[in-house]
């Protein structure tokens, strides 16, 4: 499976859960977290994808993929343990610790694995 297969929900679950949170609680720190994160996310996959479509690797795209999910896993991960809430920050700091042990696995298996080139 490609990372951009998964980083592009995943970033969309962040914008969209950031909004939420907005709208909800109105809080700043869940807009421009969820926000800043998942843009960033959807620009990875962005690269890793045109990457992909030139039979090429992005491991700049799967590192930046990475070292977000790892910093929302941390961050998220401290807020869980503070405050007991399942819900957003247990929840994104598990979706994030699994997506960080998934984009660790690309890296070290040598990123998006490209089909053969076509026989002419």
């Amino acid at each position: 499976m490609h990372d951009f297969c998964f980083t592009i929900p995943y970033g969309l679950v962040l914008v969209f859960g950031g909004i939420i949170g907005y709208i909800n609680k109105g809080s700043i720190a869940s807009l421009s977290g969820g926000a800043v994160s998942g843009f960033i996310l959807i620009f990875a996959s962005y690269l890793s994808l045109n990457a992909f479509r030139n039979r090429k690797n992005s491991y700049f795209a799967i590192t930046l993929e990475t070292i977000v999910a790892a910093i929302l896993t941390w961050v998220m991960g401290q807020r869980y343990i503070q405050t007991s809430k399942v819900m957003p920050a247990g929840v994104v700091a598990g979706i994030s610790a699994l997506m960080t042990l998934f984009y660790l696995f690309k890296l070290a298996t040598g990123g998006n694995h490209l089909p053969p080139p076509k026989a002419e």
